[in-house]
């Protein structure tokens, strides 16, 4: 019993002892990074060189397929856009199974599949996992290539091109890369409506014939699935999949400017200006720089913790959001390319902010709890990615399409805690380039060219098609004796008279338009000091607003007082003669718009400003500019105007272009009276 005692107090003694040598105001240092075991899928080849890797999961009866055909980028010349042409006709039918049958039958089985250009998948309860992966080889060896077919295909992407010939980001993109690879490389040339209508259905078959083809393909089988069963079923229906050869194809070389220049493109109606710092980078997943970079490139402008982020939104407000991206390609150059979308008016004070920080980040070493932060961030996302069935499929078709070590991914944390400061540093050095880099702007050359016109950069200008040009015109100076006054007059002179105009009561315009299936009908009542609008789809009321001296109201909810009073300057029996007497409107100067003059009469609120154009040569309305500014946001909308017609002696816009959220949508005026068809009860 005395030796238990002993034996026990002992320990007690030995147990201060090592609590007193337990320092618990520091961090305990970090333990070596576990060993990641992860499940290698079953794999086998067919003869036709498909490689199939399956990874069985039975905790859900569901299974996953991808299949990947690794041909690399592919350059389309004359004919781009062919690829998203063969992409939207693949999958839907067959040449054994119609259309209409094939889509029915796999909605019945509640699945999902895609087929693309180069590529296809599917989602599927693992009982129908035979039949599903059957219709997919089906419709990747067989598919159905109609001239109908065809036909929507090829409107659809001249639509969606159409549709983006305004919209900055789209610009933005097509040009960066543009200029960045050339246009002679896969990754430059973009599709235009002349290129879209070169393409025909031969190209598309051809297309199919040429690059279609298992010996660059992966199949990647994941769920509810037995290895012995799905080599049976993948072999029943890909083993006659003719091999051939994908035609080889040198990608051209990219290099970077001799030195940092602005590449900048004229958008007009742009509000925000898009800014991209871009230089090309060699990277593959490969290159023992990888992992410094991935750090790197987060600390710097990976997210809201970057360094971009908190320097441009956070402590300067020139933006939503600023960030930073790093490619890799096994192939041919990726970008470094730091971006962000920046008020007009700080478009230079936000490319010197860049430059700045780009070299602030190759000068001098990230600090230790940055650092770690980034590490935390990666760390968790990949042991997050443990958790999903697909990743070790995802992980070994890495392994085999970018030449990495059969290791990579086991010793994946190894590599990230073992980066330091100075590998952040002696990346940032190599890829990261102040000196090299293009800076695309795409914005307002009046609002922004004289500001950046300061800068130590030389300005490259480009057309949205990324062809070089001249620099963009600005505002011609205001001819003697033109005011606002005189613009507003010859505007209501050329549609019935200023007098006669500014003596009527009342004004009713209706405008319908198609959109998504539907038709939109738009209903303008105005007065001298009373507005009301109604826009409806399929006949059902989407909106209602109404301005009257008590305020604005939408669907009868007051709109904040700012924007009321600003939105109750345009109340007139046209938006003109509101302007009239608008003190804040002012006559700004001469603007081209589409090959003409224009004058500009800009209505500067405080939360809403609108701009005005009159055509200078007919005196005609011709496009209107609305910009919100709001609790820290803005949104812009504008239309264009056309086609004037007459009624009862007075004449309308024919035709009006606007936006539709995204979409831009034609509206034809039905009709328009004046003097007639309104009444108070219609601004209640």
């Amino acid at each position: 019993m005395k030796t238990k005692i002993t034996t026990l107090i002992a320990l007690f003694l030995l147990s201060l002892g090592v609590t007193a040598q337990i320092d618990r105001t520091k961090q305990p240092k970090a333990g070596p990074a576990p060993k990641i075991n992860l499940g290698k899928p079953k794999t086998f080849e067919l003869k036709n060189g498909l490689k199939v890797l399956v990874v069985e999961n039975h905790k859900l009866p569901k299974v996953t397929a991808s299949l990947i055909l690794d041909n690399g980028p592919i350059f389309e010349g004359d004919k781009a856009g062919l690829t998203s042409i063969v992409g939207g006709m693949m999958g839907n039918g067959t040449t054994n199974i119609p259309k209409d049958e094939f889509v029915e039958e796999i909605d019945f089985l509640g699945a999902s599949l895609n087929i693309g250009s180069q590529s296809a998948s599917f989602n599927t309860l693992s009982k129908y996992f035979p039949r599903i992966l059957e219709l997919m080889a089906d419709a990747t060896q067989n598919p159905l290539f109609t001239e109908e077919e065809f036909g929507k295909q090829q409107t659809q992407l001249i639509e969606g091109i159409k549709s983006g010939e305004n919209s900055v980001g789209e610009i933005a993109s097509k040009v960066e890369n543009a200029l960045v690879y050339g246009k002679n490389h896969p990754y430059g040339e973009f599709a235009s409506e002349s290129t879209a209508n070169n393409v025909t259905i031969d190209d598309v078959k051809n297309f199919y014939a040429t690059y279609f083809k298992p010996a660059n393909g992966y199949l990647v089988i994941i769920g509810d699935v037995n290895f012995k069963d799905v080599k049976k079923l993948v072999k029943k229906n890909f083993d006659k999949w003719e091999k051939g050869t994908v035609p080889a194809y040198t990608i051209p070389e990219v290099t970077n400017v001799a030195e940092t220049e602005i590449n900048f493109v004229n958008m007009p109606n742009a509000v925000q200006s898009s800014i991209a710092v871009v230089n090309t980078v060699d990277l593959k997943m490969s290159n023992p720089d990888y992992f410094p970079l991935l750090l790197a490139n987060k600390i710097f402008g990976g997210g809201g913790e970057g360094r971009l982020f908190l320097n441009l939104r956070e402590d300067k407000g020139y933006t939503y959001g600023a960030y930073s991206s790093i490619g890799n390609n096994e192939r041919t150059s990726s970008k470094f390319k730091s971006s962000a979308s920046v008020r007009n008016m700080v478009t230079d004070s936000a490319v010197v902010e860049f430059i700045k920080e780009i070299k602030t980040f190759r000068d001098t070493k990230v600090s230790d709890e940055e650092l770690k932060n980034a590490k935390a961030a990666y760390i968790g996302n990949f042991v997050m990615a443990l958790e999903r069935t697909s990743t070790a499929a995802n992980y070994a078709l890495n392994i085999a399409t970018k030449n990495l070590s059969e290791d990579f991914y086991e010793t994946y944390l190894e590599k990230i805690n073992a980066v330091t400061s100075d590998d952040i540093q002696r990346v940032a050095q190599k890829y990261f380039s102040a000196d090299n880099a293009r800076i695309v702007i795409v914005g307002k050359a009046l609002d922004v060219l004289p500001n950046l016109e300061k800068m130590p950069y030389k300005i490259n200008y480009f057309d949205k098609e990324a062809n070089a040009t001249d620099k963009p015109e600005m505002t011609k100076p205001i001819p003697a004796g033109v005011t606002k006054q005189t613009v507003i007059d010859t505007y209501l002179n050329a549609i019935g008279g200023a007098e006669k105009l500014k003596a009527l009561e009342s004004t009713l315009v209706t405008y319908e338009a198609s959109a998504m299936g539907s038709t939109i009908k738009s209903t303008e009542k105005r007065t001298s000091t009373k507005y009301a609008n109604e826009t409806s789809m399929g006949g059902n009321v989407l909106a209602k607003v109404v301005m009257t001296n008590d305020g604005v109201f939408m669907n009868k909810q007051p709109l904040p007082p700012a924007m009321a009073n600003d939105m109750k300057k345009t109340i007139g029996t046209f938006v003109e003669i509101g302007m009239l007497n608008d003190e804040s409107a002012t006559l700004t100067g001469i603007e081209p718009l589409d090959g003409k003059d224009a004058y500009v009469i800009l209505s500067k609120g405080e939360v809403v400003s609108m701009s005005v154009y009159f055509d200078v040569e007919t005196g005609l309305k011709v496009k209107e500019a609305q910009v919100v500014s709001m609790n820290g946001q803005t949104q812009n909308q504008e239309a264009t105007f056309s086609n004037y017609q007459e009624f009862n002696g007075v004449k309308f816009p024919g035709t009006k272009i606007g936006s539709l959220g995204p979409q831009k949508v034609e509206f034809k005026l039905i009709d328009a009276k004046v003097n007639e068809g309104v009444s108070e009860s219609d601004f209640e």
